[in-house]
């Protein structure tokens, strides 16, 4: 479930630096209303999370992409070199007219989140579906750093209560791969 949230919390994570970007590397088209995710595209994200060690590291490495003409926005991302992985699309909610994503996992469990921004941060809520160990809800809050990392900290709802998760810091790394096993 860490890695879960790393997932959640770095897209979270990743929209507040929007802000702060420079312009993007993709040229391709984008609906207008994923025009603001344009800076994250074409670029790899590498984490350490909080406990990671050189005897025992936890790294989320994670890739944005323009998907479906422009109508979506493809994040893969995998820990520890595929142990854990997923793929999210985020898209344009109409009905709730606000950015949705939709999250898969190798570990078979998905998610449905949207964001809310405040004060220079993005928060994200996700519903989780599937066994991902009695976690049914995921609330993130992300901010970029004077530094230009993006820091994500994470709280799980399991068994009636909210709980903290996991804390991870990104840099922008273009040598950093996302694999599968």
């Amino acid at each position: 479930m860490k890695s879960h949230s790393s997932r959640a919390a770095c897209f979270a994570a990743l929209l507040v630096s929007l802000a702060i970007s420079a312009v993007a590397q993709e040229k391709g088209s984008l609906i207008p209303q994923l025009e603001p995710l344009r800076p994250f595209l074409s670029k790899t994200w590498r984490g350490e999370m909080k406990g990671s060690t050189p005897a025992k590291p936890v790294v989320d490495i994670s890739r944005w992409e323009r998907a479906l003409n422009g109508q979506a926005i493809r994040v893969l991302h995998s820990v520890n070199d595929g142990a854990y992985g997923g793929e999210t699309m985020i898209y344009w909610d109409k009905e709730r007219q606000q950015i949705t994503y939709r999250y898969f996992t190798t570990a078979g469990f998905q998610t449905h989140g949207t964001f809310t921004f405040n004060d220079g941060k993005i928060s994200s809520i996700e519903k989780v579906t599937g066994d991902a160990n009695g976690v049914t809800e995921v609330r993130a809050t992300s901010e970029v750093r004077p530094d230009g990392t993006l820091f994500v900290r994470a709280e799980y709802f399991k068994d009636g209560k909210w709980t903290p998760g996991r804390e991870t810091t990104y840099k922008e790394d273009s040598k950093a791969e996302v694999k599968f096993k």
